[in-house]
């Protein structure tokens, strides 16, 4: 009698299976993630091949299969160019058959991007594209925003340093939308926890001689000046600062926008003293190690946020085909909100129901010359700004944060 039953047991167990392997589908028989980048251009250390890289190791240590499928991947270079990367986009989901689109850098891209996904109903995961509108007017069930994005960072920086004393702030700021928004959040957060903005400047984009509005802010005599931009300008800023004698004078510089390759690039001579949050710093503890280490075995360098948080998100993006049993978008973004996103990039992360992916950040400070030990040991970590508090509740205009 007991045989039999383990008898019918095992057939049902079986059925079970085999109705599972059934259920499973993947369009196309294959995984297909197009990695969609600036291979050659300014954005290219800090994304380029280290996005692409980082994406290969997650393929590979999930077993380079799901589903029993095979996962395959695919670059293109968009150029910093909203046009290009539309068109790439456009053929990859038409003629490619990809199934998801990583990384992105430059917000303006990233929408362009956004925009086809849109249309196409496929899923989109950007890393570098920082806009806060991404998930908030422009939010859709299609495109998910993984790292960072403007708000966070000027919040997360105003209100860490002004809790620290930081509380008379000058702006250098880029003028155009990246730098404004970047300038308006800050300042915010800055006056509503009971400090004052002294004043701004505004270069142009890619001005090359900063002099005269790094020495406007040094005679401001505010204790922080506010780094409001991106690259070319924010590191030149940083480098002329340096050379203007402001960290020495006792004010310091707070960068809204700054990757570790920056300061790499700088030197720690121009980059001491440095105020900036970032999502990841590599040498935070044995995990970010364990995996970074992994990393410069291939590339010869430390990953960015950006870098580490490719990976991150293709890993959740394949136990959600895993556990979904199937590659449809809109299934698999319901499954990666399901879980808490707790790995070497994430701490108390969670995917929200506008799709941005909320986790801690870091303030820290760069390490004096004399204080670094070995390569790449740049920061300091200052604070732990909790996700909640850093990238704040979800934006009214989402039509998704509405349900």
């Amino acid at each position: 009698m007991f045989a039999r039953k383990l008898s019918r047991l095992a057939v049902l167990m079986a059925a079970l299976l085999a109705s599972t392997a059934a259920l499973a589908q993947i369009s196309d028989d294959v995984v297909k993630l197009g990695v969609l980048t600036d291979m050659n251009g300014p954005a290219a250390t800090a994304t380029g091949q280290g996005s692409v890289t980082a994406a290969q190791m997650a393929i590979d240590d999930f077993g380079g299969k799901v589903l029993g499928k095979p996962i395959s991947i695919i670059v293109g270079d968009h150029q910093l160019k909203p046009d290009i990367g539309g068109g790439i986009a456009r053929r990859w989901y038409d003629v490619d058959q990809v199934d998801v689109i990583l990384d992105v850098p430059v917000s303006a891209v990233g929408l362009a991007v956004q925009n086809i996904t849109n249309e196409k109903k496929k899923l989109l995961i950007v890393h570098s594209t920082g806009t806060a509108d991404f998930h908030g007017k422009f939010c859709s069930p299609h495109a998910i925003q993984w790292v960072f994005d403007t708000r966070a960072l000027a919040v997360g920086t105003a209100q860490a340093v002004v809790k620290r004393g930081g509380d008379s702030w000058f702006f250098i700021t880029d003028d155009y939308a990246f730098g404004h928004s970047l300038e308006r959040d800050a300042s915010s957060v800055v006056t509503a926890n009971g400090g004052k903005v002294l004043g701004s400047v505004r270069p142009p984009l890619a001005t090359p001689d900063l002099s005269s509005f790094v020495l406007q802010a040094q005679a401001s005599k505010a204790k922080i000046i506010g780094i409001a931009a991106g690259p070319p300008n924010n590191m030149n800023e940083i480098k002329t600062g340096a050379e203007f004698g402001v960290f020495k004078g006792g004010q310091q510089m707070a960068a809204l926008l700054a990757l570790i390759t920056d300061i790499h690039s700088l030197g720690l001579p121009a980059a001491q003293g440095l105020l900036l949050t970032t999502s990841f710093y590599w040498d935070m503890d044995d995990k970010t190690r364990e995996w970074s280490k992994r990393y410069f075995a291939k590339m010869n360098r430390m990953p960015t946020m950006w870098q580490a948080g490719v990976y991150s998100s293709v890993m959740s993006y394949l136990n959600a085909i895993k556990e979904a049993g199937t590659d449809e978008p809109l299934k698999v973004a319901a499954k990666m909100r399901e879980k808490p996103i707790e790995d070497f990039f994430s701490r108390n992360g969670k995917l929200r129901e506008d799709n941005l992916m909320i986790h801690d950040l870091w303030l820290v400070q760069v390490k004096k010359p004399d204080e670094s030990k070995y390569p790449w040991d740049y920061y300091q970590i200052l604070a732990k700004i909790p996700g909640d508090e850093a990238f704040g509740p979800p934006d009214p205009a989402c039509a998704m944060a509405k349900k």
